[in-house]
């Protein structure tokens, strides 16, 4: 489709647009050649982004002076508040219609952080002192809302990313949004993070005969409690961290639950000594080898547990750290319910194919993995966690504000502060 000569808006590079907010409607377009919304007359090239699709007018197309995040959760709420430190403007997109939709919508009534707090918490901004160890599912969400608070994050939510797109002519990302009601909108940016995790969509596989089961199937995304099944015979698939606490809630509630174990499964004591063990794996890390802790830590595991092979689990010949590392399955920490995990949604609308691979997750290894090209981020699919989130958040947040402030000095030297084209809100 060939240029149809329209300008969406003016003045692009005015350091001056948009700086409070971050963000200028353009849904008022500009003929090219014609004057802009102002009135101002367009007389640089540089002032005016061209775009070729004609379907552009039937939406509203908002330009963001700065990055676009995608994704409220723990990792999209890092970014943001590492970019508010740091000056950027910046919109964060949420399909969902609250912050971190999965810890609030899609996990067990029982769920605890599983690994203490010191490591779980974002950057800049700890958990508060009265919080336990390990704090509950109400206490992470408090935490989670309290951050976004303090960092004075608003996301636009129910905006579901229907694809993004990098316009090599005019060198900025295009990303589309749906809301509910069906309307549309063009977020236009030089930066694109995405914060949809490791953990967007459900996984359900195909389990021949189970359409015929008369009776009910649900993933682990849905199960609340084991209070409706007592005295039920329930199946577990799946032997990860949920399908053991939900068989636990399950047992705890009367019921009589089952486990399907396809593969073998590291299972570690959620303590050692009195220490957490992710906390003394980690202090081990700072001076032994990978391998050397591994084999450290299923002494230590057998010593406490036992033989766990009695109990139909098999341990993989690959150590627990390093599996976490290569995989991502993480080791357990002490109906049919299909715990069978999540997986990134990243390939079904990021219209990229280098940085990302077709499993949702970025083609270089970490630490590597959080930066692409054309101004592309990923944040959330280091299979490290919060903490490692949390470290690439900063990583981006720090690279983009680099750039953007470098940007933002060079225009206010070449470009007149008074000519400015497009209103802000």
């Amino acid at each position: 489709m060939g240029w149809q000569g329209w300008a969406l808006w003016a003045e692009l590079h005015n350091p001056d647009v948009g700086v409070q907010q971050g963000v200028g409607d353009v849904t008022r377009q500009a003929q090219f050649g014609a004057s802009t919304p102002r009135g101002h007359p367009v007389t640089h090239p540089t002032q005016l982004l061209l775009l070729p699709d004609t379907d552009m007018f039937s939406r509203r197309c908002v330009w963001v002076n700065g990055p676009v995040v995608v994704g409220a959760g723990p990792s999209g709420l890092a970014v943001a508040a590492g970019l508010r430190e740091q000056g950027v403007p910046f919109v964060v997109l949420e399909r969902a219609d609250c912050i971190a939709s999965l810890w609030q919508k899609r996990t067990y009534d029982r769920l605890k952080l599983h690994l203490p707090k010191q490591f779980c918490q974002l950057p800049k901004f700890p958990f508060p002192d009265h919080y336990p160890e390990y704090p509950t599912k109400r206490q992470f969400i408090e935490y989670l809302e309290s951050y976004a608070r303090h960092f004075d994050i608003n996301p636009q939510f129910n905006e579901c990313v229907q694809s993004a797109k990098y316009d090599e002519v005019c060198r900025l990302w295009r990303v589309k949004t749906v809301s509910p009601d069906g309307s549309e909108v063009e977020y236009i940016c030089q930066w694109l993070v995405v914060a949809t995790g490791e953990n967007a969509e459900r996984v359900v596989p195909e389990i021949d005969g189970l359409k015929e089961f008369g009776g009910e199937v649900i993933h682990a995304c849905d199960y609340k409690s084991g209070e409706n099944y007592k005295g039920k015979k329930v199946l577990v698939v799946g032997c990860g961290n949920s399908g053991m606490e939900v068989s636990l809630d399950l047992c705890n509630h009367d019921a009589k639950p089952a486990m399907v174990v396809r593969s073998s499964v590291h299972v570690l004591p959620r303590e050692i000594f009195g220490k957490s063990t992710f906390e003394l794996a980690m202090f081990m890390l700072k001076w032994l080898p990978l391998w050397l802790v591994d084999k450290i830590m299923l002494v230590l595991a057998w010593m406490i547990l036992g033989n766990i092979q009695k109990y139909g689990l098999k341990r993989p010949s690959t150590g627990p750290l390093e599996l976490k590392n290569t995989q991502g399955k993480t080791p357990v920490l002490d109906i049919v319910v299909l715990a069978t995990g999540y997986r990134s949604n990243v390939p079904y609308w990021l219209q990229e194919t280098e940085f990302f691979s077709k499993n949702g997750f970025p083609n270089a290894p970490f630490p590597n993995s959080w930066k692409g090209k054309a101004g592309l981020y990923a944040v959330g699919f280091t299979r490290r966690g919060l903490s490692g989130a949390s470290a690439d958040a900063m990583k981006i947040s720090q690279d983009i504000a680099k750039v953007w402030k470098d940007d933002l000095k060079q225009k206010k030297q070449k470009v007149p502060t008074h000519r400015r084209c497009i209103s802000t809100f």
